[in-house]
C-alpha cells in the first residue's frame, strides 16, 4: 500500500499544529509571548506555584525544551523563579503581574486563532473534529490531564 500523506493522520496533525501556532503566533506576539510558552502559561494561570518537573509531566516535553521555554519567559519578564520551601533542590515558577495581565487577552487570541482556522466548520463538525482529537490524545496518553 502506497503512502497518501492526505490520507495520513500524522501528517494532517503535524500540519494543522503548525497552522494554529502560526494563528497563534500573530496574535500573541502583540501580547508579548510566544506560541510554545502559552501552554505554560495555561497551566500557571490554573495554578500558580508549580515546579519545572510538575510542568514537565502536565505538558509532556522535554526537559531542555522545558528549561529553554522558561529561561525565555523569566528573561521576558513573564514568570519568576523561587526557591522551594520544602525541597530546596526545586524552584516554583510563578507569573508576574506582566503574565497575569495578559491571560484574558491571550486566552482570546487563542481563541480567535480557533476561529480563524475552525470558521468553515459547522459547530457540530467543529465538535466532531475537537472529540476526535481528545479521543486520539487520550489513546496516545496526552489527554492533558495531570497525572
Amino acid at each position: 500500500m502506497a503512502f497518501n500523506r492526505m490520507q495520513s493522520a500524522t501528517y494532517l496533525a503535524s500540519l494543522l499544529a503548525k497552522s494554529f501556532s502560526r494563528a497563534l503566533q500573530e496574535r500573541a506576539q502583540k501580547l508579548g509571548f510566544a506560541p510554545g510558552q502559552f501552554p505554560v502559561l495555561l497551566e500557571l494561570w490554573a495554578e500558580e506555584g508549580l515546579t519545572q518537573k510538575q510542568l514537565l509531566d502536565r505538558l509532556d516535553i522535554e526537559q531542555a525544551t522545558m528549561a529553554n521555554t522558561l529561561a525565555r519567559m523569566e528573561r521576558d519578564g513573564l514568570i519568576t523563579r523561587r526557591r522551594h520551601p520544602q525541597d530546596k533542590r526545586s524552584q516554583q515558577v510563578f507569573l508576574t503581574e506582566r503574565a497575569r495581565d495578559i491571560e484574558a487577552a491571550a486566552k482570546e487570541a487563542a481563541l480567535a486563532a480557533d476561529q480563524s482556522l475552525l470558521s468553515g466548520l459547522r459547530q457540530f463538525e467543529r465538535e466532531l473534529m475537537l472529540e476526535y482529537m481528545r479521543m486520539a490524545l487520550a489513546r496516545a496518553g496526552q489527554d492533558g490531564s495531570a497525572p
